[in-house]
């Protein structure tokens, strides 16, 4: 099952006993049997381990979780409150652009929504399932990605020290219990979506704080700009 599983290597190394596990060997026979019903799956099949690929391992310095993919044609592309080039940004990546200038005084590109330059710093961009059905969210929340990537979370905490996990909203904060919290920087606020992110998320200032704690354990800060 291994074999079959095109991620980049550190992963595949890190994870290879998951996917011989009977979970995960359920989750993608479920995801061949929706395909082959003809249903339509974002992000499509080779970006579905798009966060791993663009940040190995060994680079990751920052976790921004998300819940689930973008479920409208075009949007999703494997990467957590990230759209691929010329998609406008969604509403909650939006609100993550407007305090970020308000943090950093940064301007931002607020028609490019391609987070990958954040990516390829160290930034990994996990949403906790990472397929979904088409025009139907958290459809796919329930085959076994939240085992998968649970684990991916508790060998972060495990095996890194002084990262910083941004958890955004409830659900991702339900996540903090694998994380060790003595070695590593725990950020909680409001989810960014337009329903909740002036009860919390606008004004937490995550972003500087985040490059203050990477900076005083000798790590380069992110540079955030999106231009």
């Amino acid at each position: 099952m291994a074999s079959e599983v095109k991620i980049e290597a550190s992963w595949k190394e890190l994870l290879t006993n998951e996917f011989g596990k009977d979970y995960f060997i359920a989750l993608s026979d479920t995801l061949k049997k929706d395909k082959k019903e003809g249903k339509i799956i974002y992000p499509p099949g080779p970006l579905i381990f798009n966060a791993f690929n663009f940040t190995p391992f060994p680079q990751v310095k920052v976790v921004i979780l998300g819940q689930d993919p973008y479920h409208g044609p075009g949007q999703a592309h494997g990467l957590s409150f990230s759209v691929p080039p010329g998609i406008a940004p969604p509403p909650s990546l939006q609100n993550i652009y407007k305090e970020i200038h308000q943090d950093l005084g940064i301007s931002m590109n607020m028609q490019n929504g391609t987070l990958e330059p954040w990516a390829k710093q160290g930034v990994l961009l996990l949403n906790a399932s990472l397929t979904v059905l088409s025009a139907s969210p958290m459809s796919h929340s329930q085959i076994g990605w939240h085992i998968f990537t649970d684990t991916v979370i508790q060998l972060l905490s495990q095996h890194k020290n002084n990262l910083v996990f941004m958890l955004w909203g409830k659900f991702a904060q339900s996540k903090a219990s694998l994380i060790d919290g003595s070695k590593h920087l725990i950020l909680k606020a409001a989810h960014p979506s337009p329903f909740s992110a002036y009860n919390g998320f606008m004004g937490c200032k995550h972003f500087s704080t985040c490059n203050t704690y990477l900076a005083q354990h000798g790590l380069q800060p992110i540079n955030w700009a999106i231009v």
